[in-house]
């Protein structure tokens, strides 16, 4: 009775989420390599290392160069790096609706300062298709192009993906106890010389059981990225101990002033690195470059980001926030000495993200796999319950043909 509500719950909730998965897994496979494909698309977005021994430009200078750039627009804030030959920077435009549909992400050299090409703000397009190709696959894969509708919706999903995951693996345990190695191990091979059907059963139990971590690691991240109601929240703090998180309102007030910050870039830059420096020789860690700064003009705030020599899981990022008109510390944020239910959201985030300390060429192509199996297991999961549907419809009629079949063959012997 157990089995069958189970494979009933498997087999519809596999059909509802079948399309979304396909969508999420053929784009992740994608953005594990976005940077890669960026440059492709768009070889000129890629800047040569002038020098073996030459140093990035620091933010301030970064910023300067970004104002002359774009003077109509002020630095919002960096991207995370994810390519060392360039450096990403949102730019806000003043007056949005004079430059509806321009692109807002400017490329800087990140050695040189010289602008490398512009890229549109996700969920808005430019007149370059190719530049538009991985802005909008990052649009699908984080909500499906629809909005915070859509984020809510795949928060949905990935719920139902994670408890799926479960009942998936518990299909493919042996029903009986007896020998249980020796009937499980099938359930791990793909019998290749099988039909059709068999070989995509094979493959959709198989490859469903190999990369089973990664598949539970990409489905309970996805609900810590997207949380409904703050579901991963709620059971990581009944199952472990955690910090939660507030960052948004404690660090980022709602300031209605926006005038421009009395501190200049180069002044907040000072600022934010007397403040680093402070913290990390007070907890003894040592500060190995700067990341980003950012000033964000509804809180009146600096953040100010460096990278640090702090073992994961802490957080190797540092960022102090400051008020942007008195420099007066407001806050960090890092994670000192994480509880057992930070670590693990800091490796679901790490391995979801592919950042620190997973960020390597092999992981990535684990990544890329793991997102063709993902959309593979939904497309053989939808072909093996149509084949299993159309012999149940079929059933009847193949029963009444025996039977008349059977009544013929009677006839003949009377």
């Amino acid at each position: 009775m157990l089995r069958r509500v189970v494979v009933f719950l498997h087999r519809y909730v596999g059909l509802a989420t079948a399309g979304f998965l396909v969508v999420e897994g053929l784009t992740g496979s994608l953005l594990a390599f976005d940077a890669e494909v960026r440059t492709l698309l768009d070889p000129k977005l890629s800047a040569t290392k002038p020098a073996p021994d030459a140093k990035p430009l620091d933010p301030a200078t970064l910023a300067k160069r970004a104002a002359e750039a774009m003077p109509e627009a002020v630095l919002c804030y960096y991207k995370p790096r994810i390519k060392e030959d360039q450096v990403v920077l949102r730019m806000c435009w003043n007056g949005p609706p004079a430059h509806e549909g321009e692109p807002e992400y400017l490329v800087l050299d990140p050695w040189t300062g010289r602008e490398l090409g512009r890229l549109p703000f996700e969920g808005q397009y430019v007149a370059e298709l190719r530049d538009n190709v991985m802005p909008f696959v990052f649009m699908l894969h984080t909500n499906l192009a629809l909005g915070s509708w859509g984020g809510w919706l795949l928060g949905i999903v990935a719920l139902a993906w994670t408890i799926d995951c479960f009942v998936g693996f518990y299909l493919t345990l042996p029903v009986a106890r007896e020998k249980f190695w020796r009937r499980w191990r099938p359930s791990w091979l793909v019998k290749w010389r099988g039909g059709f059907f068999r070989v995509n059963f094979d493959l959709h139990r198989a490859s469903g059981l190999w990369l089973w971590p990664m598949l539970f690691v990409f489905a309970w991240s996805s609900v810590e990225l997207d949380s409904v109601y703050d579901v991963y929240g709620r059971v990581t703090g009944v199952l472990f101990d955690s910090n939660p998180l507030d960052v948004v309102t404690r660090l980022y007030p709602q300031n209605p002033d926006r005038d421009p910050p009395k501190l200049h870039p180069r002044a907040a830059q000072a600022r934010g690195q007397e403040i680093a420096e402070q913290i990390a020789a007070k907890e003894g860690f040592h500060i190995l470059r700067t990341i980003s700064m950012q000033y964000v003009g509804y809180a009146g705030r600096y953040n100010y980001s460096v990278l640090t020599d702090r073992p994961f899981p802490q957080d190797q990022r540092l960022t102090v926030f400051f008020d942007s008109n008195s420099g007066e510390f407001a806050g960090l944020f890092q994670t000192r000495a994480p509880l057992l239910g930070d670590t693990i959201s800091n490796w679901l985030l790490a391995l979801h993200q592919i950042r620190d300390p997973v960020d390597y060429l092999a992981y990535r192509l684990l990544v890329f796999v793991t997102g063709i199996v993902i959309a593979l297991l939904s497309a053989t999961g939808v072909y093996i319950w149509w084949k299993k549907r159309k012999a149940r419809l079929l059933r009847p009629h193949r029963r009444l043909a025996r039977e008349r079949a059977e009544a013929a063959r009677a006839d003949g012997i009377d």
